[in-house]
């Protein structure tokens, strides 16, 4: 940022994200303070990060991603924190709109919600109920934090009001599809973990039904049609992350009643 302007920390969680690390850092450069918080990674991510002189990385034991990420927002030295996955991207008109948000005078607004352009593998999609996705990514740290009750797609609990950013984030976030489905199993189990610490069990409309349902609403309702086979990869992939649920809860409540 410009001398005499609003200072920016620009944020991050990783866990091998090697394959994204220079182009990361490289989008990143224009923030004032960028701090990585890693879980241990296994792949070089962190040696890498730590070779950079201008990266503050530490690393942290993961528990959940909001809690992790509420880690990363006490090590912030600055109030406005912007909040990157590893896997995006920003382009220059994104980071000219950030310098304009923060240095606005009297500006009531305490957090920013940001758009997305997905992507999968390289192509992307317009569709498939990604295109109203929507997340808090710019915002102050006086005024909020997640929210540690949610153990995926976590929530930021703003103490103010919130806007929207006009340029979207860049999300590389499905490689291929079986790194889609890894990662809709990741989630799935960690789902499945919340509802069995609740006392929750699995029945035949949620096991059965529900994944009927979400693949119907991604790929009829929010137009995954129009997106065509990766359309319906999505879709497909949407229901097996919530037919997995329910059967990793089944095997977590198996496994108390043995």
């Amino acid at each position: 940022m410009k001398e005499g302007t609003v200072k920016l920390t620009a944020l991050v969680i990783t866990y091998n994200e090697m394959i994204h690390i220079e182009e990361l850092i490289a989008s990143l450069s224009f923030a004032d303070e960028l701090i990585v918080v890693d879980s241990f990674s296994t792949d070089g991510t962190f040696e890498k990060l730590s070779a950079l002189n201008h990266v503050n990385v530490v690393q942290h034991k993961f528990e959940s991603f909001a809690e992790q990420k509420n880690y990363a927002l006490s090590l912030a030295n600055h109030d406005w924190v912007l909040f990157i996955d590893a896997d995006e991207r920003i382009s220059e008109e994104f980071k000219k709109e950030v310098h304009e948000k923060i240095n606005a005078l009297h500006n009531p607004i305490a957090a920013y919600y940001s758009l997305f352009q997905y992507h999968f593998g390289q192509t992307p999609i317009k569709y498939s109920g990604f295109q109203t996705a929507k997340s808090h990514r710019l915002f102050k740290v006086s005024k909020c934090s997640y929210d540690t009750t949610k153990k995926v797609h976590e929530n930021l609990i703003v103490d103010g009001e919130s806007g929207l950013l006009n340029n979207r984030i860049k999300h590389f976030s499905f490689r291929n599809y079986e790194h889609y489905k890894e990662k809709m199993k990741h989630y799935a189990h960690i789902k499945a973990r919340e509802l069995h610490k609740k006392g929750k069990r699995s029945t035949f409309f949620a096991s059965r039904i529900k994944p009927l349902y979400r693949f119907f609403n991604h790929f009829v309702m929010r137009l995954g049609i129009l997106d065509g086979k990766i359309g319906y990869i999505i879709s497909k992939l949407n229901a097996f992350e919530v037919k997995e649920r329910y059967r990793e809860l089944d095997r977590l409540n198996d496994s108390l009643s043995k």
